[in-house]
């Protein structure tokens, strides 16, 4: 069921912490994305993007808010992952997940050098924490 939290907290962050019934910590992430993700205007950056308004996509997208979410997208997913089942090694199966926060981070920062930046960036962070899911999957 671990891989379930992380997938509700890849659609939300926040579900899959209530998935795990960490309700107060599922409820304070979503709030926290909604309030990220409204300042940095990235569902309207996203939209654009995707129907290949790329330069319309990187002008209405505000960074102050933007640059925070990389890291904090990630952070959620690997905490909906770790909690659904205890006993992981904290310190190994968190590197895959960093990885994808500075990967996040960085596509963010060079987003006006990629082609279509809003789908570089995300899968620059999902990826890298797939990947960390699956070679962790059995601790």
């Amino acid at each position: 069921m671990r891989n379930i939290a992380a997938l509700f907290s890849l659609l939300m962050p926040g579900f899959g912490q209530i998935y795990n019934k960490q309700f107060i910590k599922g409820i304070a992430f979503f709030v926290i994305e909604y309030f990220v993700n409204w300042t940095g205007n990235i569902n309207k950056a996203i939209q654009l993007d995707l129907n290949g308004f790329h330069h319309q996509a990187l002008e209405s997208v505000i960074y102050d808010g933007m640059l925070f979410y990389p890291g904090f997208y990630v952070y959620a997913v690997w905490d909906a992952w770790y909690y659904a089942k205890m006993g992981a090694n904290k310190v190994l199966t968190t590197i895959p997940f960093l990885v994808g926060g500075f990967l996040g981070e960085f596509g963010a920062i060079f987003a006006r050098k990629l082609p279509i930046p809003t789908l570089t960036v995300g899968l620059l962070m999902i990826i890298p924490s797939i990947v960390g899911m699956v070679i962790f999957r059995k601790q």
